[in-house]
């Protein structure tokens, strides 16, 4: 009623004034619980909100509800310990991906128009990926979060390229809060399809480590290769520039880090805590300094060795996962608390380098599941990531219907 008095009047207080969103539990909401999908959390009331709930909320967006995550967002999973488990409206006997499960399913399934989700890894663009929906990993710092970290960054979950523009123009306003934060830039949100023609696009198939690229998916990513280059875009391969030192050494330290906030909860709250997480988490205890810091070096190598090579190129495109959804109760598609990151080698580089990069349906495999397009483009450059994105929507085969009940 107050967003309609507003547009009554004609002095809305942005054009997001009075639209439904929801918001990942993981950001505070002034008055909430951050449950963190766990239920080892103490549910304390939340003192104020977050710079990206506070963004929206100062926009007019009417926060509709928190959307569900998996234990401390360590998942690609709807799996949680505090929360029944998020399904896939496309197929809901399959998994939406995490850690921004609820955030995607939400946004495939009609919860309003806008969403916003949290990525270290993968978070957002994993079940955007898998519930056919548009999610964008901001530029590290691009849009403020509190508490910031290595690699961390909130972006919008959307059915549409412009959508996610549109709640950019509003989350990427500064917050003295998030002390990792870009400065605020003048960057004009309202998109033009990118001009394909002279573009040099790398095509990346082969990350170096992981799950091997389903056949579909590959059929997918390489069909959407040829439809740039018909359109003039130079199209080159791009070769696989991760290691499994580098999984392995991030593997290590955030399992530490993990181990580090467990440790500090008593046995009985410790007990609540998903069993795949907490035996992720439990080998943290046991490493010395020198793994530690080699395991943390390799964010620096990570970072150093994608930004090298994807500087020849305007843009890379590629899988956002290397298999369609997989089933609902696991928590990962290899479900393997030893190897938990073998599905995540095509988004959590651009984690580490900075890098923008969104993922838009491309298409779907022969039992209807969605499958993402993973576009990145340079440091900063949002806008040209978003703006390829809008040509996408446009270039791609015809989508199928949004799924109902």
């Amino acid at each position: 009623k107050a967003s309609e008095a507003r547009w009554r009047a004609g002095a809305p207080l942005s054009p997001l004034d009075g639209v439904p969103g929801t918001i990942k539990e993981n950001i505070a909401t002034k008055s909430c619980a951050v449950p963190l999908g766990t239920a080892a959390s103490e549910l304390t009331p939340a003192a104020a909100d977050a710079p990206p709930a506070a963004r929206l909320r100062e926009a007019g967006v009417v926060i509709l509800s928190k959307t569900t995550m998996p234990d401390y967002g360590m998942l690609s999973s709807g799996l949680s310990s505090f929360h029944k488990l998020a399904r896939n409206p496309w197929d809901v006997t399959k998994n939406p991906g995490g850690s921004s499960s609820g955030a995607g399913a939400a946004a495939a399934a009609g919860y309003g128009p806008l969403h916003v989700g949290t990525d270290i890894g993968g978070s957002i663009r994993l079940p955007a990926g898998w519930c056919g929906v548009v999610g964008l990993k901001p530029s590290f710092g691009r849009v403020p979060i509190d508490p910031p970290f290595i690699g961390r960054v909130a972006g919008p979950m959307t059915r549409t390229v412009d959508d996610a523009a549109a709640m950019m123009a509003v989350m990427s306003r500064p917050d003295p809060r998030d002390t990792m934060s870009l400065p605020e830039a003048a960057l004009n949100w309202t998109l033009r399809p990118a001009e394909a023609k002279g573009l040099r696009i790398g095509l990346w198939l082969d990350p170096g480590y992981g799950l091997p690229l389903d056949p579909q998916v590959r059929a997918t990513v390489e069909g959407a290769a040829r439809t740039f280059a018909d359109a003039g875009a130079i199209v080159e391969p791009l070769g696989p520039f991760l290691t499994r030192e580098m999984i392995d050494g991030l593997d290590r330290f955030w399992r530490c880090r993990a181990w580090a906030d467990m440790s500090r909860l008593d046995a009985g709250r410790r007990a609540k805590i998903l069993p795949y997480i907490l035996q992720w988490a439990q080998p943290g205890a046991g490493y010395d300094g020198m793994t530690l810091y080699r395991g943390f070096a390799q964010i620096g190598a990570m970072r150093e060795a994608a930004l090298k090579a994807t500087a020849p190129f305007d843009f890379v495109i590629s899988p956002v996962a290397p298999a369609p959804a997989f089933p609902a109760e696991l928590a990962s598609p290899n479900h393997d608390p030893a190897a938990p990151f073998e599905h995540i080698a095509y988004t959590v580089a651009f984690n580490m380098s900075e890098q923008p990069s969104v993922s838009v349906n491309a298409g779907y495999t022969a039992a209807g599941l969605p499958i993402g397009l993973q576009i990145t483009g340079r440091r900063f450059d949002d806008v040209g990531v978003l703006s390829l994105a809008k040509l996408w929507e446009a270039l791609r085969p015809a989508q199928r219907p949004w799924p109902t009940a």
